[in-house]
């Protein structure tokens, strides 16, 4: 079995090109990257995010934002979106054991012990991801099981294109469950967000 290559140096790195996709890099590692492009870990290994969202894209973060943000006032929960770090801990939570750290469009977090001055320690109760053109099919199957492996409760997936909302629930087997293909016209619900309900045309609206 091959052995896995890590990098334990916690060394400034200026620019993209200095990094090795084929390594396994940790959070430690992602602290010191002081390029401007964004980037995600997942499972130590570096995934490129798409250019700058479109204004559309942006738009609709701006309308599930408002709307979350509302139904969230006086609540205990806190919405946060991108760019924010959510890192996923395996066992210590010490910087050099983490190796998965996203930056979801959207996330709700419950237990504010989870929250620090750099984002989130763990598993939010919510995430949401607004599909981009540059969105490939390996990185939205490795996040979905993800989010459920480290215990998501809901997982929002939104598609600007077809406009249309697909949510993922963990049952009490820690699996997700989709909803139905929620279209225009439709209302979501939120099983995590009690009370909270969305008009799907208002999420589109632009």
């Amino acid at each position: 079995m091959e052995q896995k290559k890590y990098i334990v140096e916690e060394e400034p790195v200026y620019t993209l090109n200095e990094l090795d996709e084929s390594l396994t890099y940790s959070y430690a590692n992602y602290l010191n990257w002081l390029f401007d492009e964004r980037l995600e870990l997942i499972k130590g290994k570096i995934f490129k995010m798409s250019p700058a969202p479109s204004r559309y894209h942006q738009k609709i973060l701006s309308n599930l934002f408002r709307e979350v943000g509302n139904f969230l006032y006086k609540q205990p929960c806190e919405v946060y979106v991108a760019p924010f770090d959510v890192r996923f801990p395996t066992g210590s939570k010490t910087d050099s054991e983490i190796f998965t750290v996203l930056q979801p469009d959207l996330c709700v977090i419950c237990d504010k012990t989870k929250l620090d001055d750099r984002g989130c320690l763990g598993a939010p109760d919510l995430v949401v991801e607004i599909l981009s053109p540059g969105n490939n099919k390996k990185e939205l199957l490795l996040k979905y099981q993800l989010y459920e492996e480290f215990g998501v409760q809901e997982y929002w997936v939104v598609s600007p294109s077809e406009q249309t909302l697909l949510i993922y629930s963990l049952d009490e087997d820690g699996k997700y469950r989709a909803s139905k293909l929620l279209t225009l016209s439709e209302k979501a619900e939120s099983k995590v967000l009690r009370g909270f309900k969305l008009d799907v045309d208002l999420l589109f609206e632009d």
